[in-house]
């Protein structure tokens, strides 16, 4: 082996140079700079293999052709790299030797270009392949062939998962039948007879997330609200397998015994409905996935409740700190340690005195409690519902009236000239007819005084319809023909009670509730004593609450459709704020004419020639990450084109069948 000391080189000499005394060639092809992750993988390989290919050098020389004792790298500038990056961290010497083939005949230019286009990479399949070899025939895990290649963990572990995929969809991948996307949506699981059903069943020409999919149709996602309430970690103890994603960046996955899924969140929810029948002491408590409809339940609501002086004093009292602190502190952005945790410790013993209101022991003792998942995997607790058998019954109807008993139909009338005159008794009840007879004349005053005066219409307008929305209807005490009715929406959208709207609408209920009277004779001194802002406050939701603009096939009413289009221009409601088109929202329940139509409105008429080629799954599934975050409604939810006043908006109201069409 020629040495180092000698001056004067052979082409084709391996020589050992020190690390310190290679350079980068001026004239290598290679201008753009190894990106770090390169370098990183490289040495890391070099560590434990060493350098598995000499480095091709020239030996330097200064203008005159004399040898500086540098050599420039020619091929092999990565590896020299690498090495520079090991000696850095003192995981070697700077003066490493290096063995080097010494090229004196072929132009270095021309060298390195061609090392660096001539080269062919290995394909993905024997990579993966590979791969899957270092693991089961050496026996080595993830992170140690990750550490011996300069990769991570979760790359070795996507590349396994990889090599483990069908051997016949191997082969397609090989051929060029299935791309490297198509691999990885198949690998999402481990079951070959499955990979190849799929590809059969699907082809060779579908989007990889129609492939996922289908692969696990079958299964539950770990998004599904039902895996959020039980866990990963508890369903696992419990026996059940994940089927992970190693190919997303969240990991995806799926959970594979859906009967166990159901089992466990069933369980877990009544845990929490005992839990809180035991500690609240309802008569009954019930956990069900959704909230069940149509068991006639009533419901009661809790109320305020009188603090204790010493508690209200304490709650004051803190109150005024809290302010203090915020005064002097205001100004300052990032508040001292001690300052900050007073503040949490504040806003937690405000918080353990609770909102100050409470159902009654009677209403507890009778009443039961629902435990509803929620949509966001959240168990959701109703409370305040009252079976109908536990309904406390109504009190008789007073047997006396304002002018006295009323007795049978006639009796007491003139009954002509040979009547017989009956005896005088003050006490003596008044007969059905007339008590018709004054009564009317009453009622009929009363409408004229009452719309003499606005302030207590208002009053007695409101009162009813409080009634309706907040009280039971055996307690509806109004002499007012008015009645609020609530249509059920969820039958029509599953789901819509956990929706932005259906919270706000639920928790603005809640809030009245727990302000109106218990008793619902009270009522009427308690709307009467609101200011014109609350009283004005409590008629919107009361009036809310009634509003029905469903256009259901069987309840056709285009007066109503067309006032609730003049209604949601009052209140310049925009649905973009309440509503997005997914597949389940919309996408997958339409043409695909109507999808090319929403996308090309939304995004541009390129991207809805795009996908109008795919099928009405694909299709929907493409067009929902298309239109994400654009804002766009159909026709249904859009604002309405405002119509002149003379227009007839019976006439202009859309039937139901020409918006299906």
């Amino acid at each position: 082996m020629t040495q180092l000391t000698e001056v004067i080189h052979q082409d084709g000499d391996v020589i050992d140079v020190p690390l310190n005394k290679l350079k980068k060639s001026p004239r290598n092809a290679r201008r753009t700079p190894h990106a770090a992750a390169d370098i990183e993988a490289l040495a890391a390989s070099i560590a434990v293999k060493g350098v598995l290919q000499a480095p091709v050098v020239e030996p330097e020389t200064d203008e005159g052709g004399t040898p500086t004792g540098f050599y420039l790298v020619t091929i092999g500038e990565g590896r020299r790299l690498a090495l520079v990056l090991r000696a850095k961290r003192k995981q070697i010497r700077k003066t490493e030797p290096v063995r080097c083939v010494v090229d004196l005949a072929n132009d270095p230019h021309e060298i390195s270009l061609d090392e660096n286009v001539t080269r062919f990479r290995m394909h993905p399949a024997d990579e993966f392949e590979a791969f899957r070899e270092q693991s089961e025939r050496r026996g080595l895990g993830a992170e140690e062939i990750g550490a011996r290649f300069g990769v991570s963990a979760q790359v070795v572990k996507q590349r396994l998962r990889l090599g483990a995929v069908s051997p016949k969809l191997m082969e397609r991948y090989r051929a060029g039948d299935l791309t490297l996307d198509q691999m990885m949506a198949y690998a999402v699981s481990e079951d070959h007879a499955r990979q190849e059903q799929v590809l059969e069943q699907l082809g060779t020409d579908r989007p990889p997330y129609l492939i996922r999919r289908t692969m696990t149709e079958t299964k539950v996602a770990a998004t599904d609200r039902r895996a959020v309430l039980v866990g990963a970690e508890a369903y696992g103890e419990a026996g059940g397998t994940i089927l992970r994603d190693l190919f997303t960046e969240d990991g995806g996955g799926w959970l594979e015994d859906v009967g166990l899924l159901d089992r466990l969140a069933a369980e877990k929810l009544a845990g929490i409905a005992e839990g809180v029948r035991a500690a609240e002491g309802w008569k009954w408590a019930e956990a069900h996935i959704d909230f069940p409809r149509a068991l006639g339940l009533a419901r009661v609501y809790p109320h305020p409740v009188e603090r204790p002086e010493e508690e209200t004093a304490r709650m004051t009292a803190l109150s005024e700190e809290y302010d203090a602190l915020v005064s002097e502190w205001d100004a300052v952005e990032e508040l001292p340690p001690e300052v900050e945790a007073r503040f949490a410790e504040i806003d937690a013993a405000l918080d353990a005195f609770g909102d100050g209101t409470a159902y009654d022991p009677e209403e507890i003792a009778r009443g039961g409690v629902f435990v509803i998942l929620g949509q966001d995997g959240v168990a959701r607790i109703e409370r305040g519902l009252v079976r109908p058998e536990d309904v406390p019954a109504p009190e008789p109807e007073p047997e006396t009236e304002p002018g006295g008993e009323v007795r049978a139909d006639g009796e007491g009338e003139d009954a002509g000239p040979e009547a017989e005159e009956p005896e005088e008794d003050s006490g003596a009840p008044l007969s059905e007819r007339l008590v018709l007879d004054l009564t009317a004349h009453r009622t009929l005053a009363l409408r004229n005084a009452l719309a003499g005066n606005a302030t207590v219409a208002l009053s007695a307008v409101v009162h009813a319809l409080a009634l309706s929305a907040l009280y039971p209807a055996y307690e509806r005490p109004t002499c007012l023909e008015i009645k609020g009715v609530s249509a059920y929406l969820d039958g029509h959208a599953p789901g819509i009670d956990d929706t932005h709207a259906g919270r706000s609408v639920a928790e603005r209920h809640a809030a009245w509730a727990s302000r109106v009277p218990k008793d619902a004779d009270e009522l009427w001194a308690f709307v009467q004593g609101l200011p014109v802002t609350e009283l004005l406050d409590l008629l919107a939701h009361c009036a809310s609450l009634t509003v029905n603009a469903v256009r259901a096939p069987f309840d056709r009413r285009p007066g109503a459709w067309a006032h609730a289009d003049r209604l949601a221009e009052a209140v310049d409601l925009d649905m973009s704020g309440y509503w997005t088109p997914t597949v389940a929202s919309y996408l997958g329940r339409v043409t695909k004419a109507r999808i090319g139509e929403a996308v090309r409105e939304a995004v541009s008429e390129e991207a809805a020639e795009r996908i109008g080629g795919m099928k009405k799954p694909d299709m929907a599934s493409e067009a929902e990450a298309l239109l994400a975050g654009k804002g766009w409604l159909p026709g249904l939810l859009r604002k309405p084109v405002p119509v002149p006043a003379e227009a007839d908006v019976q006439a202009e109201a859309p039937s139901l069948a020409e918006e299906a069409a």
